[in-house]
């Protein structure tokens, strides 16, 4: 079984961090609509929805991704680029600790769970705005008794990694170009955004579909040429705030 960890919309929402978008008014009761319709996608897709209530005072807290990585084995929790955001760790160390054994990033490690792609055995650490040097060689230390091969990206032009590459089927990535490299990733097929798109990279793979943004629909229709099978959602306030399908839930193996 599948647990999706959520967490309902901040109604300060519109004081999230920003650093590449410029802000705007964002409309907390049709956010509030279009999550509870991500929830329902999710559940539909077969996992159990951990709904967790509201953080008033945490506006970037719906964006659970961020706090930790969930692995078979363990999870750990983060300590996010943006200070704002650290103590939002809290609630989700309480709630994991019923699932996993739990390690901890220390300072000055920072780490924000979009900059952490999973492919197999192998994570593949943004090094961004939000995550850095310090933060990948204590995921790298933490989880080599478990196995796991830990890669540093370069990411330019984008808040987190997975803003730019993304897991579509089971070899293969769904990617901008513009802001991570493919050569980075051995063993893949890609498959480019629409130019005219620069954000349509950001999906969710859950079991053989993928939860895709109703609003890139130059790059859904590649992604259906392609054969990639989509269930699409609307995310248009959610990504006012930088956020996305990925972000908006913690996936892991029950």
């Amino acid at each position: 079984m599948l647990v999706a960890i959520t967490r309902k919309v901040s109604p300060s929402i519109g004081r999230c961090e920003l650093t590449h978008l410029e802000r705007q008014a964002i409309d907390v009761n049709i956010a509030c609509a279009q999550h509870l319709a991500y929830e329902h996608k999710l559940a539909k897709l077969g996992c159990q929805v951990h709904s967790l209530p509201t953080e008033p005072e945490l506006p970037d807290s719906v964006f659970v991704e961020d706090t930790a990585i969930v692995l078979d084995e363990v999870a750990i929790i983060t300590r996010p680029g943006a200070a704002s955001r650290i103590p939002e760790i809290e609630t989700i160390t309480r709630v994991l600790t019923s699932y996993r054994k739990l390690l901890f990033i220390q300072p000055p490690g920072t780490l924000d769970g979009g900059d952490v792609l999973c492919l197999g055995k192998t994570l593949y650490i943004g090094l961004s705005s939000r995550s850095n040097l310090d933060a990948i060689e204590q995921v790298r230390s933490l989880l080599e008794p478990y196995g796991y091969i830990v890669v540093g990206v370069n990411v330019a032009g984008v808040l987190h990694l997975k803003s730019a590459v993304t897991q579509v089927a089971k070899e293969t990535l769904l990617i901008n170009p513009a802001w991570a490299s493919k050569s980075d990733f051995i063993d893949y097929e890609f498959i480019e955004i629409d130019p005219s798109e620069p954000y349509a990279s950001n999906a969710l793979l859950i079991s053989d579909t993928v939860i895709y943004p109703t609003s890139y629909t130059r790059t859904r229709k590649r992604l259906e040429r392609s054969g990639i099978e989509l269930t699409c959602v609307a995310v248009s306030e959610l990504a006012k705030a930088e956020g996305a399908v990925t972000c908006c839930s913690l996936i892991f193996k029950a």
